[in-house]
């Protein structure tokens, strides 16, 4: 499992974490604000007007109405990203993360507004097709209007590899480490049960599916509003203090506090837009394979329903997450917690966290295991009743913080004996070992809801929140890898699809976290280039469909028309 990470954790490198991608993803939103007038300001109040279904008629072609095709896509990508995804943004690059986040977000409205509008535009109607009369997603336009087919079929496959990588073994992985860590059921039955769940869903398609997801999003969302509310408010003092520090360390990086080694500007950059990406899938391509199902005669009319995703799901869910976090304090805390192996690293040497240079090797050895000064230990440790014993000169870091109280056990009795390590990691994978040390992901966002008016109680409505967010994403990506099999392979390859989906879906309850994470950070990048570099290429043909839809809608819809037009007159 180590060798796997570090090979994911490699290719992320290239993929990812250089700066090419987050200037990509928030430079194609950025041009497309300024070339279309930033129709997230623009077009915000019509959008919401559009998804209420004013303007909507049965005589549409089409799948879903707007409102399921919003709470489809909405139930894709509000998920572990929004939970999980800002513990982790947050835990790795400090405060100043959820800055990156939020402008990731603003101009991936935009973004979203594009992908959605071309996809609907260019997409395949069947009404015979079993699994729904309507093919759609960026696939399309990409081999239909640009007659690029190879960029269409590296995008299908890059889908059906992300359908795995985020919007189902991330999501079930984090299920089960939240339930088990609040009710004590184990991640195998939490797996198996909700197996079964998903495969009765699933096999029932896209209308099934927008069924199940427009009654769970609306609900999911209220009771997490609730409960990150009464955190940040029953710890009011601490708004004013937490909106200063995201602010203040946007261009200078977080000094380490507390447990947090501290980090750099561009490492918040980083981590701030690539966990945007995953929190909204702006970009992605994703959401409009979603959309183009919505029976809707202008495309441009579901591009617009698709500018209050990014809004919803990282302006407001995502922002009270981190805020939840920031105003509990309890990212820099040290918390009781069993350790992780692929975030567990036992390093040669002494290093303590109040000298300066210490903190700095190990900030940089942590990024990507390359240190001119601090080495992994390779040898034997000795424990008895539970404690270490020898070597002495060793440090244990877990969670990119200094571990206390560590104990060495088996069936939760402290072992006796000496155990291998290499390159840093105990060899013996059933030793277990627990401690002091920052968490992330989850488990730091279920720690902070401890702080709230529900105190202990909190954490339930992570858990619950986690179960209903991340297994409604499950269930969403199932229909986007189906659409991309349908485009490969055709509707026949569709079930043994699903029954891969389902399969991994299960197996992924009892992998290491840090592992699916790595994996779904390089399966984002595979997924998103294709979908930026073809939206790019087709910026005229977005702007013309702009232009022609305000046209028909000035004709069809005077008083409205009239109406915008004035408002927009008083704004400018």
């Amino acid at each position: 499992m180590d060798a796997i990470n570090n090979f994911l954790l490699t290719l992320d490198g290239y993929l990812g974490n250089g700066t090419w991608f987050p200037l990509l993803l928030l430079g194609t939103g950025i041009f497309f604000s300024l070339y279309l007038r930033f129709p997230q300001l623009r077009f915000f109040r019509h959008a919401i007007r559009i998804v209420t279904g004013k303007y909507e008629k049965e005589s549409f072609e089409g799948d879903t109405t707007h409102f399921q095709s919003l709470a489809t896509a909405l139930s894709g990508t509000i998920g572990t990203g929004n939970i999980g995804g800002v513990g982790l943004a947050i835990y790795i690059g400090g405060p100043a993360a959820l800055f990156w986040m939020w402008a990731t977000a603003f101009f991936g409205m935009t973004t979203k507004f594009v992908e959605v509008t071309l996809s609907h535009k260019y997409r395949d109607v069947n009404k015979e097709g079993k699994e729904g009369m309507i093919s759609g997603g960026p696939m399309y336009y990409m081999d239909k209007k640009l007659n690029m087919k190879w960029l269409a079929v590296t995008f299908a496959i890059a889908t059906v590899i992300c359908t795995f990588g985020t919007g189902n073994m991330p999501q079930i992985n984090n299920i089960a480490v939240s339930i088990e860590s609040t009710f004590h059921v184990k991640p195998i039955i939490t797996g198996s049960i909700l197996s079964v769940f998903l495969a009765l869903i699933i096999i029932g398609g896209i209308k099934r599916i927008a069924k199940v997801t427009e009654k769970i999003v609306p609900f999911m969302a209220v009771l997490y509003v609730v409960g990150a509310l009464s955190v940040i408010f029953f710890n009011y003092q601490q708004i004013i203090p937490s909106l200063k520090t995201i602010f203040m360390n946007v261009f200078t990086g977080t000094a380490a506090l507390g447990g947090f080694l501290g980090t750099s500007v561009a490492f918040a950059f980083n981590k701030g837009v690539n966990r945007g990406i995953y929190s909204n899938e702006a970009g992605q391509g994703s959401a409009a394979i979603a959309h183009s199902a919505a029976k809707a005669d202008e495309p441009v009319s579901e591009g617009m329903v698709a500018i209050l995703e990014p809004f919803i799901d990282t302006l407001l869910i995502c922002t009270l997450t981190g805020l939840t976090i920031m105003a509990s304090g309890v990212w820099t805390k040290k918390i009781p917690n069993t350790f992780e192996r692929a975030d567990m690293e036992i390093i040669q040497g002494i290093y303590e966290r109040d000298k300066r240079e210490d903190l700095a090797a190990l900030r940089e050895f942590m990024k990507d295991r390359k240190s001119d000064r601090v080495r992994s230990y390779s040898g034997e440790v000795e424990v008895v009743d539970g404690r270490l014993e020898a070597p002495k000169d060793i440090t244990i870091i877990h969670a990119r913080s200094f571990a206390e109280d560590v104990t060495f056990s088996k069936d939760g009795e402290g072992v006796t004996g000496t155990f291998a390590v290499e390159d840093g990691k105990l060899v013996d994978t059933s030793v277990q070992v627990k401690g002091k040390s920052l968490v992330h992901s989850a488990v730091l966002t279920a720690e902070a809801f401890k702080y709230g008016l529900f105190g202990e109680y909190g954490q339930f409505i992570v858990s619950v929140g986690l179960l209903l967010f991340a297994f409604s994403t499950v269930i969403s990506w199932s229909y986007y890898g189906s659409r991309a099999v349908t485009y490969l392979v055709g509707e026949k390859f569709i079930m043994p699809y699903r029954i891969v989906y389902i399969g991994a879906f299960f197996s992924a309850a009892l992998i290491d976290t840090t592992i699916v994470w790595s994996l779904a950070a390089v399966a984002i990048v595979l997924m998103a280039a294709p979908n930026l570099f073809g939206i790019l290429m087709l910026h005229k043909d977005m702007k013309q469909s702009v232009n022609e839809y305000w046209k028909k809608f000035k004709r069809e819809h005077p008083e409205d028309a009239q109406r915008i037009r004035v408002r927009e007159l008083r704004k400018g």
